[in-house]
């Protein structure tokens, strides 16, 4: 079990203030070995992560071996249609057995082939029959929880993890207009980024940047955003009206899609941007929702998933491939422009003179979730 030092414990105390007085993440939360040891067991071996659409995994045997904060994971949807979590590794001699993504029968590990069940259990083992008191019902992978809502799939690795639907509260309430289960994935890219995971996430979740990195791309479509919503859960949301809509950049807006059918009132005219803590967040907006998680690889480096999702009549629309292509055209701008700043903004904060600044009113997001970070990092 790691332990914080001293100074990054009182930094992360100074976090825990309201927003009007508080400090924001000391840098060594984002740049030093100390917070990025003590992540792995405060932040991501507690309560619940998100490892985005369920629907990714839409097939029996539809699979992801993923690196989560150390940890190699290998997400699988199982032939009784549930999905699956197991520890990538063999139970043999711990080998990885499978690598990226694709659709397997069944699960053989490359060393010495042994094989097990989409259910996890080891089905085959070479010669081990030879070993006295050895029964393959005792070797099967390690399985982790995991759990599906609103279309979204979560893991956790405790062994007793908390209720779920206690763990997101009010979530589901909220979300209720945009009925996010039923949207339906339609593009995917994964990538990995020099910058802190928290870094990635602060982004995309405050307007403060807007009319700077994005100044010719989206900055003029967000209007000044409302105050967040008082909600309870590991969440934070905040709504926005726009002009036309955000998910298309300011000289695209010709090519929008349909209004999603179940939105009414100011959910029709703007982007609700919400943070599922720690690591999955996403921007929910008239016609598309788009979805980000980010896994920590080292303190300057975090790998990215990144998918788009429309209800299922929009994509049975005529044209709906050739539309699609703008809202992807509006993601991969505006991540392009973040990472610059994204990147830029690490090498400051990995500066032995770098210290905490003060929050802006268009940070509320940020602010909630460093106090979150904080109060966790602290207790545990």
């Amino acid at each position: 079990m790691s332990v914080l030092n001293e100074k990054l414990r009182a930094d992360l105390g100074r976090v825990r203030e309201p927003i009007e007085t508080s400090a924001t993440l000391p840098p060594a939360a984002f740049a030093g070995s100390d917070a990025f040891a003590h992540e792995r067991s405060a932040i991501f071996r507690q309560g619940w992560i998100g490892v985005g659409r369920a629907d990714h995994w839409a097939n029996a045997g539809d699979y992801s071996a993923r690196d989560i904060a150390g940890t190699p994971v290998l997400i699988v949807r199982g032939k009784d249609g549930e999905l699956n979590a197991y520890a990538n590794s063999c139970r043999h001699r711990g080998a990885l057995m499978l690598k990226g993504e694709g659709t397997c029968r069944g699960i053989r590990c490359p060393f010495h082939s042994w094989a097990y069940g989409l259910d996890g259990k080891l089905v085959a083992a070479p010669r081990m029959e030879n070993t006295p008191g050895f029964e393959r019902k005792d070797y099967g992978l390690i399985r982790f929880q995991m759990a599906v809502r609103e279309g979204f799939a979560f893991l956790s690795f405790d062994t007793a993890p908390p209720d779920i639907d206690g763990w997101l509260g009010d979530f589901p309430k909220l979300h209720a207009d945009w009925k996010l289960g039923d949207l339906v994935s339609t593009r995917r890219r994964e990538f990995e980024v020099a910058c802190n995971w928290k870094s990635f996430l602060e982004v995309f979740n405050e307007y403060y940047h807007l009319p700077f990195v994005h100044a010719t791309s989206l900055g003029e479509t967000y209007d000044e955003p409302d105050p967040v919503d008082d909600a309870e859960g590991n969440f934070i949301s905040q709504f926005g009206e726009t002009k036309g809509t955000g998910g298309l950049l300011v000289t695209q807006q010709e090519h929008a899609l349909p209004v999603m059918q179940s939105l009414g009132g100011r959910n029709r005219h703007g982007t609700r941007y919400t943070w599922l803590f720690p690591n999955m967040t996403f921007a929910a907006s008239t016609e598309a929702l788009w979805v980000y998680e980010a896994y920590p690889l080292a303190p300057g480096r975090a790998r990215i998933g990144m998918t788009a999702c429309f209800p299922p009549e929009t994509v049975a629309t005529p044209g709906f491939e050739e539309k699609a292509q703008f809202y992807y055209d509006r993601l991969d701008t505006a991540i392009d422009e973040d990472i610059v700043m994204l990147e830029q903004q690490y090498l400051g904060l990995d500066s032995p003179a770098a210290e905490p600044g003060r929050f802006a009113d268009l940070e509320p997001n940020v602010a909630t979730f460093a106090c979150w970070y904080a109060e966790r990092m602290l207790q545990h």
